[in-house]
């Protein structure tokens, strides 16, 4: 039906680090799509060792490697530059960015986020939902996934943004958009880039534009304890760029996490951000 219905051309991009393990399966059901005639162009943009970009490679999909994409700017600092770098690459008026450590990947994740778009011209910006098993070892429980969504991103919303309140996976890195729309947003370069996105949308073309879909489950790895106080510093650092630019917050703002090492005192990296593609390609 979407195939049918569609009347513009979709790109489905899949940034990519050291995901050999589900990349393929991921591959296999995104490439039907192209078969059916959903989508026209499958990218992994890829960062791995492990020989993730030869997997894709063989399932026909179109590989860059990301530290290619842009080099002028040197080494890409994180999920979201990578993205950013990929809008480069990609050629459809509508775009779907998936995450590329899913388990039990269907072909629901790009036809649920690609739908919208595809039916309904008042929409711009689709985020993904879905139910969050926590898993440990071989025993999987059926909720406790997404820490940082639950204990972070969702309690600023409700205090910052509260028109954004009932966006239940605001950290989801799957998402869809048209071009013209994403070309226009920053993106914040590491962990926070997913918020950010839907901060900015939802700045650029309100409410009414942006939808969300159940994709019923997702399952991936979970990051150990301690890696989730510099997740949840990327996301607060995001969002509250966001509200000093806005001139509801006044800075400056810390520009790196510190955080006890096993010897001494660590920081995590700065964040940088991106500037709107469409904003560079009017000053060339």
């Amino acid at each position: 039906m979407l195939a049918a219905r569609r009347d513009v051309t979709v790109s489905v991009c899949l940034p990519a680090r050291d995901e050999a393990k589900t990349i393929g399966a991921i591959l296999e059901s995104v490439m039907g799509l192209r078969e059916l005639g959903v989508v026209d162009q499958v990218v992994v943009v890829d960062r791995s060792t492990d020989g993730t970009a030869e997997i894709a490679r063989s399932l026909g999909a179109e590989v860059h490697d990301q530290e290619r994409l842009s080099p002028e700017l040197g080494p890409v600092l994180g999920k979201g530059d990578a993205m950013w770098r990929a809008l480069r690459v990609l050629t459809g008026d509508v775009i779907c960015f998936l995450d590329a450590d899913t388990e039990q990947f269907g072909p629901h994740f790009p036809c649920g986020l690609l739908g919208p778009l595809l039916t309904d011209r008042r929409l711009a910006f689709v985020k993904g939902y879905y139910r969050r098993p926590f898993k440990i070892g071989e025993v999987i429980l059926p909720d406790g996934g997404g820490r940082v969504t639950e204990l972070t991103a969702k309690p600023l919303l409700n205090l910052f943004y509260p028109d954004l309140a009932a966006v239940a996976q605001p950290l989801a890195g799957e998402i869809a958009g048209r071009r013209d729309l994403l070309e226009r947003l920053p993106f914040v370069t590491g962990y926070g880039v997913d918020i950010a996105l839907l901060l900015d949308a939802h700045r650029d073309v309100g409410l009414d534009a942006i939808a969300q879909v159940d994709l019923d489950v997702r399952q991936n790895a979970h990051q150990p304890l301690r890696e989730l106080g510099p997740m949840a510093f990327s996301v607060l650092r995001a969002l509250a760029s966001r509200l000093q630019r806005d001139g509801r917050l006044t800075g400056p703002l810390p520009s790196a996490f510190l955080f006890a090492g096993d010897d001494e005192l660590s920081t995590l990296a700065e964040q940088v951000e991106r500037p709107p593609l469409a904003t560079m390609r009017a000053a060339a």
